[in-house]
């Protein structure tokens, strides 16, 4: 299936994925996509942004036109890009949509990125196990979770496909499954807390 997109992925061009409702899209984002783009020696970084996350009520999700082009407006001036692809694949799985990816951008090198926040829940996704066989996983570290991430499901699961953090310049060349627990700076905001304090 071909879609139509701006996005392109020359070859062997490096992309770090960061997924989620972006609800709203703030500087924590922005945060671990920037501190992708230096440790990973990526070019780009591209946010994909849900229609509606299976894990989380559609009870005061904004629509998501409003969503993306608050993701782009931050996203605005950095090797970022906000899209909507998940809507154009019509995917619903994270699984899903990293093996559309894959298939739709064959010369991309591409990172499935996230916070120790998810890596500690990452094995309610649907076919999780999966995803870290789609291609490298860069974790970073989130304020209180990073801990009990290093002893989540999936760390003790894929524990003999680690990486050091000084390999990970070169994680988006590597075959998968490997990954990389990158204890980098962290912060704290969050969109929940956004959202209650408006």
């Amino acid at each position: 299936m071909t879609i139509n997109t701006s996005l392109q992925a020359s070859k062997g061009q490096r992309i770090g994925l960061l997924g989620g409702s972006f609800n709203p899209a703030h500087e924590g984002h922005l945060h671990i996509s920037k501190l992708a783009l230096k440790h990973l020696g990526l070019d780009e970084v591209w946010w994909l942004v849900s229609p509606q996350n299976p894990l989380k009520p559609a009870l005061g999700m904004a629509p998501l036109d409003q969503r993306l082009a608050a993701a782009t407006e931050l996203a605005n001036g950095h090797a970022i890009r906000a899209t909507d692809i998940e809507r154009d694949l019509g995917t619903r799985y994270t699984v899903d949509t990293l093996a559309a990816i894959g298939d739709q951008f064959p010369d991309g090198k591409f990172v499935w990125l996230m916070g120790a926040d998810n890596l500690i829940q990452i094995d309610q996704w649907a076919r999780w196990d999966q995803l870290f066989e789609l291609m490298p996983v860069a974790v970073f570290a989130r304020p209180e979770y990073s801990e009990r991430a290093e002893n989540a499901k999936a760390s003790r699961n894929f524990a003999r496909f680690r990486v050091n953090s000084d390999q990970a310049e070169e994680l988006a060349v590597m075959s998968p499954p490997v990954w990389v627990f990158l204890k980098t700076p962290e912060n704290p905001i969050s969109a929940t807390e956004i959202r209650a304090r408006d």
